[in-house]
C-alpha cells in the first residue's frame, strides 16, 4: 500500500499508477462523464482506499478510492466523509463503506 500525505498526493499518485478515469456518484451508479462508463456496486471493485482528515476544517476531509472495473480500466473518486443512502442508493453507500477503516 502506498502512503499519501495529501488528496492531491493521492490522486497524481493513482493516475501515475494507471487510474485514469475520474468517477463521480450517481444514484445507484459511478459514473465517468468523459467516456460512456457507468459502473454498478457489482461492476467494480475498491482496490485501495486513502482517507484524509482536515486538521481544522471539517470540508478538508475526503477519502479516494482506487476503482477497478470487471473488465480492467480503472479510475478513482474522492467522495466527502458520510456518504449517504440519500441520492446514491443504499447498496452504492456498503460497498464504498465498507473498505473505510
Amino acid at each position: 500500500m502506498y502512503t499519501y500525505d495529501t488528496v492531491v498526493e493521492a490522486v497524481k499518485g493513482l493516475k501515475q499508477r494507471g487510474y485514469s478515469i475520474d468517477f463521480n456518484l450517481e444514484p445507484g451508479r459511478l459514473v465517468c462523464h468523459q467516456t460512456p462508463l457507468s459502473l454498478t456496486p457489482e461492476d467494480f471493485e475498491i482496490t485501495e482506499v486513502y482517507r484524509f482528515e482536515g486538521n481544522s476544517d471539517p470540508d478538508d476531509e475526503a477519502v479516494v478510492y482506487a476503482i477497478e472495473s470487471a473488465n480492467g480500466q480503472k479510475g478513482l473518486l474522492v467522495a466527502g466523509y458520510g456518504i449517504s443512502a440519500d441520492g446514491v442508493g443504499e447498496e452504492m453507500v456498503k460497498k464504498l463503506t465498507s473498505r473505510i477503516i
